[in-house]
């Protein structure tokens, strides 16, 4: 185990003993039924990918319900509980040279020749699992969905993403947040087997702590066995202008060493001994009653890229302003960003907002296939993106929600066949949750 998470754990366990000058979350359970809960989301998915450059467009759609029963704590010095996490669903249409992770596919998402998979007709997933709680920390093993800057589970798929392992979360000290885990199997939205990803050892550490309303800081580390070791910083700070305006500063920050068994697909060095990554990037948000404007520039170091979800670290570890389709996340490459966000409850529509982006990166070093020279030090991408949501405010229909998204990608030759071929896409969801108890 990493030094920094042994520092962190030692410090996890005797906070258990400080008395708090705020309320115990177990003291205040109700009980194994009492606060127990239970909903079901619907989600009706279309995803189309048309790739240009003579490459094969792919589709994949369907729907699934997605459900999470959960109970209450024991009530008593230590509380237990128990849940479940579970999804089913169905594909629609054909699903003609799927591959985009939308729904899970025969074979666990394997591949054929040409980067294709045979969605599933249906599919049924999940796990349980038991949970402990003694004043503010509470640990859980079983299946879970993590929400980690350095190993997330993407969500954001027709099926989610899944881990099992155990956690640990604690908030014995106001305002800090200290997390622990160790995960041994993952599946992805693409896949149904468990352990579909193979992996044998993560684990992850973190702290958050609330300066005050304005600033927030926090570090985050992960340790994959034969695979990688990952640590991330951020600071968040938000600045009153006045009632109906603000600057918000933010920066994040990613370093990444590969373990020589480790997957890249961005890596110019075929020493597998010696890849590292290191990214980071700063944002302005301007704020002003409906609007929202954010300048942001985002640049890599390394011989590889910000390459995530390819080691069983989560389809969604990755919390950088750049990040769209394409991530902007190249070896070496550099990148701007403007994007801006409209609130119609503004003009009497609540619920209704609209996002637009336009990101460029430049400097992008892509070598050649056996990794021993760059083809260029130079590739450049852009890309423009639309979404649309709404969400339902009231009446029998409240939080129903629906968002279609649009992404235009283009890049020079090289690195689309090192990376992506320039794509038109559109995802397409509706959201219904329902809850049951």
């Amino acid at each position: 185990m990493q030094k920094s998470t042994k520092i962190l754990f030692a410090t996890l366990i005797p906070t258990l003993l400080i008395s708090n000058t705020y309320a115990s979350e177990q003291s205040d359970a109700k009980g194994f039924v009492e606060d127990a809960t239970g909903s079901v989301l619907f989600r009706t998915g279309l995803n189309t990918r048309d790739k240009k450059n003579g490459k094969t467009d792919q589709n994949s759609s369907g729907q699934s319900a997605i459900f999470k029963l959960d109970s209450g704590f024991t009530q008593g010095t230590i509380g237990f509980g128990v849940g479940i996490l579970a999804d089913g669903g169905f594909k629609i249409g054909d699903n003609a040279h799927a591959g985009t992770d939308m729904i899970p596919a025969e074979n666990d998402g394997a591949t054929d020749q040409f980067g294709n998979v045979t969605p599933r007709d249906h599919w049924i997933r999940g796990g349980g699992y038991v949970k402990a709680r003694i004043s503010n920390t509470t640990l859980t093993y079983g299946t879970q969905t993590v929400n980690s800057p350095v190993f997330a589970s993407n969500l954001g798929r027709i099926a989610p993403e899944y881990y099992e392992g155990v956690s640990i979360t604690s908030h014995e000290i106001e305002n800090l947040e200290l997390t622990l885990g160790k995960y041994t199997k993952n599946v992805r939205a693409s896949q149904v087997n468990s352990d579909a990803n193979k992996l044998d050892k993560a684990i992850t550490w973190g702290a958050k702590y609330k300066v005050n309303d304005q600033l927030n800081a926090s570090y985050y580390g992960l340790d994959i066995k034969d695979r990688l070791k990952r640590h991330y910083v951020n600071t968040n700070f938000t600045q009153p202008l006045n009632e109906n305006s603000s600057l918000v500063y933010d920066f994040n920050a990613y370093h990444t060493k590969w373990d020589p068994e480790g997957n890249t697909y961005s890596e110019t060095t075929n020493d597998k001994n010696n890849r590292s990554n290191s990214i980071w990037a700063f944002s302005t948000t301007y704020n002003i009653g409906p609007h929202s404007v954010m300048l942001a520039y985002q640049q890599n170091t390394g011989n590889t890229g910000y390459d995530y979800n390819n080691n069983a670290d989560g389809g969604g570890s990755i919390v950088l302003p750049n990040s769209y389709l394409s991530d902007f996340a190249g070896a070496g490459e550099k990148s701007v960003n403007l994007q801006y966000s409209f609130d119609f409850g503004a003009l009497d529509i609540p619920g209704l907002t609209w996002t637009t982006a336009y990101a460029y990166g430049w400097d992008i070093d892509v070598a050649n296939a056996d990794r021993t020279r760059l083809i260029t030090d130079n590739a450049k991408e852009s890309e423009f993106f639309n979404q649309i949501k709404y969400t339902v405010q009231s009446g029998f229909a409240k939080d129903v929600s629906f968002r279609a998204r649009n992404y235009i990608y283009r890049a020079d030759a090289a690195y689309r066949e090192n990376y992506m071929p320039n794509i038109d896409e559109w995802r397409v969801f509706l959201d219904i949750p329902i809850k049951l108890f």
